[in-house]
């Protein structure tokens, strides 16, 4: 095989991955929320998805496009300027890994601003408070007493 294309799958099978990703913390909020009801697609309150997975991922037909909307939006990643630019120049072998990295990291960004909104955010309590719950330090969701 060519030791270029050998080059361009593995860099292809790195971006896999997903560029934007949470931290452990993030991750056992997400799931507190997640076993309690709350999750990206049946949010409590007035949470609303600041990514579109499937519209990320359906610009990145157009090199960059995906990761340049990832990067200016509500939960807005700047980190994807970098992206984007990155698939613009390995364009068009980039919508290899360009195109399902960008859906998973605007799954990851919904992720992430669900849990900011439920943590931080006034109206996240009181949708937490209305069903019942609360969020204890470490980012546990639980019933109130």
């Amino acid at each position: 095989m060519n030791k270029y294309f050998l080059i361009i799958l593995a860099l292809g099978l790195f971006f896999l991955q997903g560029c934007s990703s949470l931290r452990y913390s993030e991750k056992m909020t997400y799931k507190s929320l997640e076993a309690n009801g709350i999750t990206i697609d049946k949010p409590a309150g007035p949470w609303e998805k600041p990514a579109s997975p499937a519209a990320a991922a359906f610009l990145n037909f157009l090199p960059g496009c995906g990761n340049f909307y990832l990067a200016c939006g509500d939960g807005a990643d700047s980190d994807h300027y970098l992206y984007g630019f990155i698939n613009w120049i390995t364009w068009p072998v980039s919508w290899f890994w360009g195109i399902p990295e960008a859906g998973i990291d605007a799954g990851n960004i919904n992720r992430r601003e669900l849990v900011y909104f439920y943590t931080f955010h006034p109206a996240g309590q009181n949708a937490l408070d209305e069903l019942g719950l609360e969020m204890k330090p470490g980012g546990y969701v639980v019933k109130k007493k």
